[in-house]
């Protein structure tokens, strides 16, 4: 009898011990990944590949190489360090490109120095589909981009009939580059970002201009979908929910406003979609990819991958408004121009 009660009274430890272990193995499938810290995705990697570039994973010799033939704001970065060789004191000759001084004021970027590390591999481009490493865009789009940021910067040119004309960057209403996202990338600086992560929200603080994305989380896809704010609302980065599938956490953002397809690295129309995947993949490495879903301006879905790596900051305020003389500079010398064309 003691036998049998002794065999019993294993059996019940043994089950219940493989329960423990089979509701620990559950629970860990399950757990959600925490996203809290500082990160930052500063690198020298664009959303495309580089011409002449036909793989995604290179070797660290190949990243060195293509570092070296990397430009950052239109500048070699060989020659952002160069030496200056004017007199000290004194500015340095019209068109002396040739001398090692592009960039004599660059002092103030910071994009990294190396290419994108995800998961220990150095990438040739954030987009990982297509393979071709290219942006599978509409020859012929079926709503127009009017993309003019990037040709101001380049050529100082662009409207200025008023305010409204200059683009968002300049009126310090949201970073440039698409730093926020959706779609979310690093810059030529303030490449810095805080996630914080309760039960129901997701928030990510970002560095460049002091934007913030709040981001309800829910139990389901159909839960987080059934909870969209009407269309008629256009929130700046769009209506983002998320909901969790295993180690990821998914962000799916529509509604995006309008106003910001025209200067994004990531063009979108209003009837486009982003999903965003964010996967804690180490103790100081979050893989983060975006999906871009829009058949109005691309052929097909395309994907970009790239990682947020741990940092210890300092998170830097970004006083856009408070040092921004650009836009009064700008609208006077057009108004000054036009009275000058006037009285000729």
């Amino acid at each position: 009898m003691k036998m049998t009660q002794k065999l019993a009274a294993g059996f019940v430890l043994a089950s219940l011990s493989l329960a423990i272990a089979s509701t620990s193995s559950v629970a860990q499938s399950t757990q959600r990944p925490d996203l809290n810290g500082l990160w930052t995705n500063a690198s020298l990697t664009n959303l495309q590949r580089p011409q002449g570039v036909d793989k995604l994973v290179v070797t660290p010799e190949e990243a060195a190489l293509i570092v070296a033939n990397t430009s950052v704001a239109g500048l070699p970065l060989a020659e952002v360090d160069a030496p200056e060789t004017t007199v000290p004191g004194t500015a340095p000759p019209a068109g002396s490109f040739d001398f090692g001084l592009r960039g004599y004021n660059d002092f103030w970027i910071d994009p990294g120095s190396n290419l994108a590390m995800v998961k220990g591999e150095f990438r040739s481009s954030y987009l990982i589909d297509p393979p071709t490493g290219r942006v599978p865009r509409l020859e012929t789009p079926l709503v127009q981009v009017n993309r003019n940021f990037g040709a101001r910067y380049v050529t100082g040119q662009g409207n200025a009939d008023g305010p409204e004309a200059l683009p968002l960057a300049e009126r310090c209403f949201l970073g440039f580059g698409n730093t926020a996202g959706p779609g979310m990338m690093g810059t030529l600086y303030n490449s810095t970002y805080q996630f914080v992560q309760t039960d129901d929200y997701l928030t990510i603080l970002v560095e460049m201009n002091h934007d913030a994305r709040i981001i309800p989380l829910y139990d389901s896809a159909d839960e987080a979908r059934a909870n969209l704010r009407p269309k008629e609302l256009n929130q700046w980065f769009g209506d983002s929910r998320g909901w969790f599938e295993g180690e990821w956490l998914v962000v799916e953002t529509v509604n995006i406003n309008p106003q910001q397809m025209a200067e994004s690295s990531v063009p979108i129309s209003p009837a486009g979609k982003i999903t965003e995947r964010f996967m804690r993949y180490s103790d100081t490495e979050v893989v983060y990819q975006f999906t871009v879903e829009d058949s109005n301006l691309y052929s097909q879905p395309w994907t970009a991958e790239l990682s947020y790596h741990a940092t210890e900051g300092p998170m830097y305020e970004y006083a856009c408004h408070e040092g921004n003389y650009a836009m009064p500079g700008i609208l006077a010398g057009a108004r000054r121009a036009e009275a000058e064309a006037a009285n000729q």
